[in-house]
């Protein structure tokens, strides 16, 4: 069989299976499906903001030309490295064009022969990726048990380092940051944290809100999500930046982040603190989607991923078109990109979907299941 006959036949047992992913232009719906959970990405007021900073400077609009070790580093982004490193307390910070290089990056060029990554089974597609561009051993724990986790560290060899989300893509629930610290402590393991679903929706994250800047070896931010931009940081110590600089072939090798974007960044930071009511009208839009789906709330901190867990994958889809009908964007997640028999509506709650919004997807979800 040819190279083009075994594509077609991997597309097609893909389809029959009824998991063929497609793009498509979605006509305008209320949204349930962004992760822009805060409303930036369509708050004319922070648009504006941008566009003045574009209008000062109009050679901002172009890219980079090359990356940051040939002509594509600037004052402007080492300036905003210096605001997110002063921001959150750490030595240093470094952007990249996107969250899924940011971290192709570290757990890339990290991880060495002998030593072991151990990840949390839930974590992002992109630490999958890079885990297999380094020739460390790569261990999964099931998700959020730590003691799984401990005993894999007792069983660990070379340097370990322990990869978990904050706040998880799929699950939405949250991550025992400090037990992970203690545990990452405990045994001289790095641990290594992507926020990029915690940054604005629980201020510049959770590692600054529980103080455990000096217990986290990495942390990724990513500003696609509630900051409603594009690309990320890694923060860390001067030499891990350092590093990554010298031997990351992702940030190497790849085109930098325009300046606007850099500058947007650190804008959207100061937008978010003068307009702080964005995330506690979240939490409360949060809170209401949860009584009324459960009839009670059960956490102190509520995010805004609410998987509504549909095992049956020709189910799943006849409810999300059932939805989309009404004029609702909903998203239906399925394997491989979540476990079999695990697929999904990803609910997303945004600051801006209203109470009656949320009232009405909630009886469409209820009658339709």
């Amino acid at each position: 069989m040819g190279t083009l006959q075994r594509w077609q036949a991997n597309i097609t047992k893909r389809a029959s299976n009824g998991l063929l992913r497609e793009l498509r232009v979605e006509e305008r719906m209320i949204d349930f499906a962004s992760n822009d959970y805060l409303g930036l990405a369509r708050n004319s007021t922070f648009q504006k903001s941008l566009l003045e900073i574009a209008v000062q400077n109009p050679a901002l609009m172009t890219g980079s030309a090359s990356s940051r070790l040939i002509t594509g580093n600037s004052s402007i982004k080492e300036d905003v490295e210096g605001f997110l490193a002063k921001r959150y307390d750490v030595e240093s910070a470094l952007l990249f064009p996107s969250g899924y290089i940011a971290n192709l990056s570290l757990l890339s060029a990290l991880p060495q022969r002998g030593d072991t990554v151990i990840v949390d089974e839930s974590i992002h597609r992109s630490v999958h990726d890079a885990c297999s561009l380094n020739q460390a051993n790569k261990w999964k724990f099931r998700h959020q048990d730590l003691n799984h986790l401990e005993a894999l560290l007792k069983r660990a060899k070379g340097q370990c380092w322990v990869v978990v989300e904050s706040v998880y893509s799929m699950d939405g629930d949250i991550a025992a940051l400090r037990e992970l610290a203690q545990l990452a402590n405990l045994y001289g393991a790095h641990l290594i944290v992507d926020e990029a679903h915690a940054v604005g929706v629980f201020g510049d994250g959770l590692i600054p809100t529980y103080g455990l800047q000096s217990q986290v070896f990495a942390c990724i931010l990513t500003y696609g999500k509630a900051m409603g931009l594009h690309g990320a940081a890694v923060l860390g110590s001067e030499a891990l930046k350092s590093y990554l600089i010298n031997f990351a072939s992702p940030f190497i090798y790849s085109t930098a982040m325009p300046d606007l974007m850099a500058l947007s960044i650190q804008a959207g930071y100061q937008f978010l603190d003068q307009n702080a009511h964005l995330a506690v009208e979240l939490q409360d839009r949060i809170t209401f989607y949860e009584t009324e789906m459960l009839a009670e709330v059960s956490k102190s901190l509520l995010t805004p991923i609410q998987p509504v867990i549909i095992p049956d994958i020709n189910k799943l889809r006849s409810i999300t078109k059932a939805i989309k009908a009404h004029g609702f964007h909903v998203y239906a997640v399925l394997p491989p990109t979540v476990a079999e028999g695990t697929g999904r509506l990803r609910i997303s709650i945004h600051q801006y979907n209203s109470r009656e919004e949320i009232k009405q997807l909630v009886e469409l979800i209820k009658s339709n299941t």
